[in-house]
């Protein structure tokens, strides 16, 4: 299926690599001075998260991580986009640094760089140490000012050998789904909350920005949003205002601030709650990017809801239409759409995908193999749209699979399989899924490209 991928199109120094996330792998949440974050209160909340399950020990991957950077050796990928905790190094948020969970990151990136993979860090992938949600959380801007102190914590550690960091992993998911429909650490239901918060994260990225450069001059620095397409599902002029809406909400709110475009005046108006704005702020904010990162899972198609939660649009689900796992739509054609949108609108330098990818209900079988046509048919189909945005001008860099491994999906728990590795829980074993080795494939047949044009 990989002549389906005009991997002409792609750039000889392309980034092939996996990603991950702290919590969703590492276990050991008690370990070598780690702190409780929001997850393990939420996770350990009843209620909250499918069957019960939490992050105590995930994939075991900070016993297993050696391990586990065999396993990318086998796929051929030449690069990790993995996340620090942020409470395993500064386990109250602020303060004394952990000399130990400081440790575990220098090696593993010593290790990835020895293997040839590049490492590429995400400061913060939701994890916030529970000592300053105590303290009041995201909507406080003391949380903005500390994430920029650990940023400079770990970009002086890893600095003189990661070049490409990444500030804050899907902001929006932390403001509105932890803040707003509260089906996400820290679980608020709160609006003021929520606004507030997605202001004091984008404010962290500036600080951090900022804090990253000064700490490892050399360094690449980035945002990653998880960003949609939306479309208005009825016919009706309220429902392309709310379509406007939605994309204001998922995808204007997150871009233009960055951009130095400022909040966008629409969705201030909508919300109806002040941004806790200073002077300076929005400069700040606007700090010039490296590299823009994309997640991409499935658009949004949604009609006007006015009695609804902010910003009063809802989605509707299209019947006979493909879905995964997640009961996620499947259209590969939104990830071109938004590579060439931020493109034209936007001029990033480079864009990464930093994350995309399928879950479905994986089987192993009695001889041990996982075979998931379906993935494999999402990954080439979705590879094969950021070919050919790329082939129309768009800066794309380097493409990271969601997930090297299954692993703790959030409030879904364990039942969600994104993997490109199949993992049992129980024992720990890793197994290459079927659409592992079609990706090995695809990335063996571009690297071959790449020498013959040498």
């Amino acid at each position: 299926m990989s002549d389906r991928i005009d991997l002409a199109a792609l750039p000889h120094d392309f980034l092939w690599g996996t990603a991950t996330a702290a919590y969703q792998i590492e276990g050991a949440v008690a370990e070598d001075g780690r702190a409780p974050s929001i997850w393990d209160t939420f996770s350990h909340t009843p209620g909250k998260t499918d069957n019960g399950d939490t992050g105590d020990v995930a994939c075991d991957h900070y016993h297993r991580w050696r391990e586990d950077i065999g396993l990318m050796r086998r796929l051929g990928t030449n690069a990790y986009r993995l996340s620090v905790a942020w409470p395993r190094v500064v386990p109250g948020g602020t303060g004394p640094v952990n000399a130990k969970g400081l440790a575990f990151y220098d090696e593993l990136v010593d290790a990835l760089l020895e293997a040839g993979i590049t490492p590429s860090v995400t400061l913060y992938h939701w994890d916030l140490p529970q000592a300053l949600q105590d303290r009041g959380g995201w909507p406080e801007r003391e949380t903005a000012e500390h994430f920029a102190e650990y940023a400079s914590v770990v970009a002086a550690r890893l600095g003189d050998r990661v070049r490409h960091f990444a500030t804050l992993n899907e902001p929006s998911c932390s403001a509105w789904i932890g803040h707003l429909e509260g089906t996400m650490a820290p679980g608020l239901t709160d609006l003021t909350a929520a606004v507030r918060a997605s202001y004091h994260l984008l404010l962290g990225h500036g600080l951090a920005t900022a804090a990253i450069r000064a700490a490892a001059p050399g360094a690449e620095v980035g945002i990653v949003n998880n960003l949609s397409t939306v479309f208005a599902a009825g016919d009706r002029p309220e429902d392309e205002a709310a379509a406007r809406r939605q994309d204001g909400h998922v995808n204007r709110w997150w871009l233009d601030p960055v951009h130095g475009r400022g909040f966008p005046a629409d969705m201030v108006e909508t919300y109806g709650v002040d941004l806790p704005e200073r002077a300076g702020d929005l400069r700040t904010i606007a700090a010039p990017l490296d590299w823009l990162g994309l997640n991409y899972y499935f658009p949004a198609h949604v009609v006007d809801d006015p009695g609804g939660p902010a910003p009063y649009a809802r989605a509707v689900r299209r019947p006979d239409v493909p879905r995964t796992g997640m009961d996620w739509e499947i259209d590969a054609s939104g990830i071109e759409t938004l590579l060439l949108r931020l493109t034209g609108e936007y001029a990033p330098r480079k864009i990464y995908i930093t994350e995309n990818g399928s879950a479905f209900p994986d089987v192993v079988r009695p001889d041990g193999t996982v075979d998931d046509p379906e993935r494999q048919d999402y990954l080439v189909r979705h590879l094969a749209a950021c070919a050919a945005a790329a082939r129309k001008g768009a800066p794309l860099a380097g493409y990271f699979a969601w997930s090297l491994l299954d692993n703790f999906e959030w409030a879904y728990g364990y039942a969600k399989r994104f993997g490109l590795v199949h993992v049992d829980y129980g024992t720990q074993v890793r197994t290459i899924k079927g659409t592992g080795h079609r990706y090995a494939d695809i990335v063996g047949a571009h690297r071959s490209r790449v020498r013959r044009a040498a």
